[in-house]
């Protein structure tokens, strides 16, 4: 190596936290604590509702106390972890989040663990953006971005899968309360390691909280995942469905209106409105709404048409988390060197292609066959989304916006995610009843009969739901193909945050 070059080298590592790597593996630990624990309470749920004589109509409040506080107040994390300090607000959420979580796995009745599951949420949307942006701070060197990202992105894609397993685990082998305490020892584990490693930062200069537009804000988002929810049991036609949506948009028009009124906005129009941000944000969102029909459905399948056990289900779906963990690797390596889109663009595409195989399964489908290839395509084909996309979520949003960018990413995930949960489960129910009605109908099944005909016609639900799916992803490709524009140098911030 020649003078020149050790002396460049110098200036590289020059202002570089030494302690980076350590940062990273609790900011991913953490963060694979949060993911974990939404499949794993999916898991616990049917022990949870037989212990605590949670009925039918009430069981959707695990998941939906959650999902709204999470959904609502992801906005006002981004900007305490900004504003209080990125470190802060991520220890404070990792500690409320294992209290809430203690006092969830110790609950006596269903109001007990409905308000524990919203105080989770509460503290999750404090931790998310906080993690994703401590990690747009601390590393400054794009390749090593680009690694720290798809270790970010391997989590995210493939700790729910593995939440299943170990769900299953804890509720044949334990009782489903260690679904939640477990979280406890996860985040002392996790602080410990914080305090240390961790470095300190906060966005420079006008630090003044926007009271009206976080009130706006987190009304119009929690009238919105609420809405989502409702339609998601009641139907789209519920008067609780649209009234719901109605206020929402009222509350959101608002809260645009005041935040390009206001000097201090919650949400800066700046953050939106940079093209490449804007369509990674559409684009999550979309992806949101067309991803959630892989778990959902291919959970139930697994349970109530191959008899899986819980347990078995759960590692049914490692190829989904091994195929997004292996090529979380390769799209970083790529990263640096293609540049996101292509990435994006081609990843979203061979994932839909992935969608649109899942739709050919039957009651008579075999797992090796039908199931795995598909499954670990369409796996290793989204991490070359996840990945780029946290990237070009924050790009060039700068020291002073970082935390309020990823906060913006990790809603537009969360209110997809919702919207998909209401939408494509609509969707399953009425093409399969139809299907039913229009095959079945005529013919009368009685006994046996009757339950392939139920079987048969729920499958085709699901069948049209991943279709829908499909294309929800093949949309958010398009966008993507459109409005990302950046190219290789989407790991710099212009502001001196990173250097080449």
């Amino acid at each position: 190596m020649s003078l020149v070059d050790d002396v460049r080298e110098d200036k590289f590592e020059e202002g570089l936290d030494p302690n980076r790597w350590r940062a990273l593996f609790v900011i991913a630990f953490a963060s694979l604590m949060v993911v974990l624990d939404a499949s794993i309470v999916n898991i616990a749920l049917p022990a949870a509702q037989k212990s605590l004589h949670i009925s039918d109509v009430n069981r959707q409040w695990v998941v939906t106390a959650y999902s709204l506080a999470f959904g609502a107040l992801l906005l006002l994390g981004g900007r305490l972890a900004d504003f209080v300090g990125r470190k802060k607000i991520f220890i404070y959420g990792l500690g409320g989040f294992a209290i809430a979580s203690g006092l969830g796995g110790l609950s006596m009745n269903q109001g007990e663990l409905f308000a524990a599951r919203a105080v989770q949420g509460a503290f999750g949307a404090m931790l998310a953006p906080a993690a994703l942006s401590l990690i747009n701070v601390t590393f400054k060197l794009p390749k090593e971005r680009a690694k720290a990202f798809g270790v970010y992105g391997a989590v995210s894609g493939g700790g729910a899968a593995i939440g299943l397993i170990v769900g299953g685990l804890l509720t044949e082998y334990a009782n489903w309360r260690w679904c939640l305490g477990v979280n406890v020892f996860f985040a002392i584990f996790a602080i410990g390691l914080a305090i240390p490693y961790i470095h300190e930062s906060k966005a420079k200069g006008d630090r003044h909280y926007d009271i009206p537009g976080t009130i706006l804000a987190t009304l119009g988002l929690v009238s919105l995942v609420y809405g989502f929810s409702q339609a998601g049991s009641k139907g789209w036609h519920s008067v609780d469905s649209w009234g719901f949506f109605i206020i929402a948009a009222i509350l959101l028009v608002g809260f645009v209106i005041w935040e390009n009124k206001t000097t201090t906005p919650l949400l800066p129009m700046r953050i939106v409105l940079e093209i490449n941000r804007g369509g990674t944000y559409l684009a999550s969102f979309i992806v949101g709404v067309g991803l959630f029909a892989v778990f959902l459905f291919l959970s139930i399948y697994f349970q109530s048409f191959l008899h899986y056990s819980a347990l078995k289900s759960g590692f049914a779906f490692l190829p989904f988390s091994g195929g997004i963990i292996i090529f979380a690797g390769v799209a970083a390596q790529l990263l640096p060197k293609v540049g996101p889109r292509p990435l994006l663009v081609a990843g979203l595409a061979i994932a839909g292609v992935g969608m649109v195989f899942f739709s050919r399964l039957s009651i008579h489908s075999n797992y090796w066959i039908d199931i795995f290839p598909v499954m670990l395509v369409t796996a290793s084909s989204l991490a070359l989304y996840f990945i780029p996309s946290a990237s070009t979520g924050l790009h060039d949003a700068g020291e002073h916006d970082t935390g309020i960018a990823s906060a913006v990413l990790n809603t537009s995930q969360q209110v997809g995610g919702s919207l998909g949960a209401a939408l494509l489960n609509t969707v399953s129910v009425s093409v399969g009843a139809h299907f039913f009605a229009s095959h079945y109908s005529a013919a009368n099944p009685k006994g046996k009969d009757l339950s392939i005909a139920q079987a048969v016609s729920a499958v085709h639900g699901f069948d049209r739901a991943f279709l829908v799916g499909a294309g929800f992803l093949f949309l958010a490709s398009i966008i993507c193909a459109f409005m990302i524009k950046v190219g290789k140098d989407s790991l710099v911030e212009h502001e001196g945050s990173a250097v080449i």
